[in-house]
């Protein structure tokens, strides 16, 4: 998921945990947080990209700084964070976090490449 982000700007882990790896992963800053109690394997999230302020093995509580937003190139006007939300493997929503409340808004989009508003997307 993308967040509309500037660089600079603080990023917050969404939930307390383990920071199960601070680092660069090609070119750019990425912090992952361990979730325990969350299953198993237990939920991960993921920032990107990051210049982290934390370290492997650091605990944090939700809300705590983690790092800065490093400068882009971004691929969204502007600049963005890539949050994510992992099981082992696979991508989960990132939003299923999120309390309630904070959902209730109109449903996102999602706009193509590339073309505009209305262009086909085309799919390999």
């Amino acid at each position: 998921m993308d967040l509309v982000a500037r660089a600079g700007q603080p990023v917050r882990a969404a939930a307390p945990g383990t920071v199960s790896f601070a680092g660069t992963v090609a070119g750019r800053g990425v912090v992952s947080v361990q979730h325990p109690g969350t299953g198993e394997p237990p939920l991960r999230t993921t920032y990107e990209p990051v210049q982290a302020t934390v370290k492997e093995g650091d605990q944090v509580a939700a809300g705590q700084v983690i790092g800065t937003l490093q400068a882009g190139p971004f691929h969204c006007s502007g600049g963005c964070l890539h949050w994510g939300l992992l099981r082992g493997r696979v991508y989960l929503d990132p939003l299923s976090l999120l309390p309630p409340w904070m959902l209730r808004r109109p449903p996102s989009r999602l706009l193509p490449l590339s073309g505009g508003p209305g262009a086909p997307v085309v799919s390999p």
